[in-house]
């Protein structure tokens, strides 16, 4: 997907393979990553103290991926790897502030 991310709504992209993938945080997606991986605020949580795993970063991404058919959940873990801690930290800060702030 090359959509482009509307930050306003917490959207943010992925780079995989190339590609631009859409992450939005949607209800559902923001649901299901919370019955996945805990929380969403203790998500959060350990985000702010270092405490965040890859797994973690990864599972929350393809949560939100927008069109989920355009990328495995290997695949999206196999991103992150690739675009290293530094630059996921753009994405991941987009989805966390907007579970923290919400819509506006």
């Amino acid at each position: 997907m090359s959509g482009a991310a509307n930050p306003l709504r917490g959207e943010a992209t992925l780079e995989l393979e190339g590609r631009k993938l859409l992450l939005r945080p949607t209800f559902a997606a923001l649901v299901a990553a919370e019955e996945e991986l805990g929380p969403l605020f203790a998500l959060v949580e350990r985000a702010g103290e270092g405490q965040l795993r890859i797994a973690e970063i990864a599972a929350l991404f393809w949560h939100c991926l927008a069109e989920r058919e355009a990328a495995s959940r290997e695949q999206v873990g196999e991103a992150v790897v690739a675009m290293g801690l530094a630059r996921c930290a753009a994405p991941l800060r987009a989805l966390l502030g907007e579970i923290l702030r919400g819509a506006t």
